[in-house]
């Protein structure tokens, strides 16, 4: 079994993102990230936070929005539309999930899609649907991607299954893995929670995509003997044995199915620390596009 090490693969993307963000900046183009959080959600601000502390450390210009739960839906629409207008940004970011009250579709079509570096403007959906490579691919699905392909595993040809349908990473990831080219080229099966005979579905797999949001789902019978395995998946259980109370696990049982894997991602220290590796890289990309030098 190889553990696939996303924490050392996102440290050399890093270091590739910040060779590319002081080239820019010899241009005078210093590259920008707005990242907008509502509310008081501690899982939201913790994962803000890292990604502020990534991007100043790569030598980006950081831009922070930390609205109240009570924000309204149009005072969180002014600020997307400023930082729109904010020659200094380039790339925006509002942090999933807001409170309820606000419509999220509603704010990700109001982001310009040349700056939606998370990808989920309906014109970057599309865009990555058609293979366009001027695309803004969703982070983590793009971050899957590319441990697929820095750790040397096949994707042409292969049996593919997403397990989860969501706009976030399953149908993104669906169509990664089917567009032509490096890291696509699969046959690519989508599977969610009404999918007949899953486990049988998911024991077909040569590379199994688990992205469904329920701690532990995936158990050995549902992995073939030397498939691959990327746990999208982060979930935090009661833990009587830590000194927090709670652990973090993945959408895998990661005890029982690793030994069957030929490569599988741990949780922590697999699919998250890529996720923001690839904002960071979709930011420069928006910056080299958009291409104004901040004043």
């Amino acid at each position: 079994m190889n553990l696939i090490d996303g924490k050392a693969i996102a440290q050399r993307i890093n270091e590739e993102t910040r060779a590319a963000i002081a080239e820019l900046k010899s241009r005078g183009i210093t590259p920008g990230l707005a990242v907008v959080v509502v509310g008081d959600d501690p899982a939201s601000h913790a994962y803000v936070k890292s990604k502020e502390k990534t991007s100043l450390d790569l030598g980006m210009h950081s831009v922070k929005r930390d609205m109240p739960a009570t924000t309204t839906q149009e005072e969180l629409l002014a600020v997307v539309r400023a930082l729109n207008a904010d020659p200094a940004v380039h790339g925006i970011l509002v942090q999933s999930p807001p409170p309820k009250h606000i419509d999220e579709r509603a704010v990700v079509d109001a982001i310009d899609p040349r700056k939606d570096v998370d990808g989920f403007h309906p014109i970057n959906v599309a865009k990555v649907a058609m293979g366009d490579a001027s695309a803004f691919v969703p982070c983590t699905p793009l971050g899957c991607q590319r441990l697929l392909i820095e750790s040397g595993i096949e994707t042409s040809g292969a049996n593919v299954v997403v397990l989860g349908r969501s706009m976030i990473v399953g149908k993104p990831m669906a169509f990664l893995l089917m567009n032509k080219g490096r890291g696509g080229d699969a046959t690519v099966t989508v599977a969610h929670s009404r999918t007949r005979n899953l486990a049988e579905v998911c024991r077909g797999a040569d590379i199994l995509i688990a992205a469904i949001g329920q701690p532990e789902f995936v158990k050995a019978d549902m992995v073939k003997e030397g498939a691959v395995v990327i746990d999208v998946g982060i979930n935090r259980v009661a833990d009587p044995t830590s000194a927090k109370g709670s652990k973090l696990v993945g959408d895998v049982a990661f005890a029982e199915v690793a030994p069957k894997c030929r490569a599988i991602t741990p949780v922590p220290g697999g699919v998250g620390p890529m996720t923001i590796a690839m904002l960071m890289h979709n930011t420069v990309l928006a910056a080299r596009r958009i291409g104004i030098s901040p004043k």
